[in-house]
């Protein structure tokens, strides 16, 4: 009987300790179609630099993490209902949005820019650019700026996703568009892009973007902070920014 109690209890510290010691889990939420941040590839993974810094974090972190996609007009609500547990989805952090979530750090800063025709006249003070259609995505600062700025002297128009907009615009349907520098910069450098360029100086330039988290959600959101830190000190933060731009984005 002794002997049977002590298989018993030894089989129990066997279960509570490989519970104890199992990897914790984590899901990144991301959009999917923001390259070079997020985007599907020709295999179907999803790749690009939010992907491999999330993936870094996690490794620092040592947790197991999974990434799922969503659609960038649900991706907060998708979150707060418990589908993923952070967004890193180049999501700029804006006062309504810290409304709804909380945000890490800044794991990079970014600009708003104009893209237009290179062989277009295309200036961007508010008198040359009346009457003329500007494309951006739905529910991104680039569309907030249009509309708080030039919402009573363009047309805007607003898209699902970035990859929609630069289809109307290489068509002819749009004058111009106005998005984040990165992303407009990976995209002018595609056959889809040659023959087009920025245009004027960036309208704003202290695009901070953070890694969203739910309200409330303090231990995540600052175990996300020291391991940001972690993988900048340690140059792994360098090596996937170089990975991606000639530039530093931090």
């Amino acid at each position: 009987m002794k002997n049977y109690k002590k298989l018993l209890l030894t089989a129990a510290a066997l279960v509570f300790a490989s519970s104890s010691f199992a990897a914790e889990k984590l899901t990144i939420g991301t959009e999917g179609a923001y390259p070079p941040f997020n985007l599907i590839d020709a295999s179907g993974q999803v790749v690009g630099f939010d992907v491999e810094i999330g993936q870094a974090l996690c490794a620092e972190m040592k947790v197991e993490c999974n990434v799922v996609t969503s659609d960038w007009d649900g991706i907060i609500p998708a979150l707060n209902s418990g589908k993923f547990d952070m967004l890193i989805a180049s999501m700029s952090i804006t006062e309504e949005r810290q409304q709804a979530v909380d945000f890490t750090n800044p794991y990079y800063t970014n600009k708003l820019q104009f893209v237009a025709p290179k062989s277009a006249n295309f200036k961007t003070d508010k008198d040359s650019l009346k009457g003329k259609v500007i494309g951006a995505q739905r529910a991104t600062i680039a569309g907030s700026w249009l509309d708080d700025n030039l919402g009573n002297s363009i047309e805007i128009k607003l898209y699902d996703t970035q990859e929609n907009a630069y289809l109307d615009l290489s068509s002819g349907r749009i004058d111009g568009i106005l998005a984040d520098t990165f992303v407009q910069w990976e995209w002018l450098k595609s056959d889809a892009g040659k023959n087009f360029e920025f245009k004027g100086e960036p309208v704003f330039d202290n695009d901070k973007i953070g890694i969203a988290v739910r309200k409330g959600d303090d231990e995540l959101r600052e175990r996300l902070n020291k391991a940001l830190a972690a993988i900048v000190a340690d140059g792994t933060y360098k090596k996937i920014n170089d990975k991606y731009f000639p530039f530093s984005i931090y």
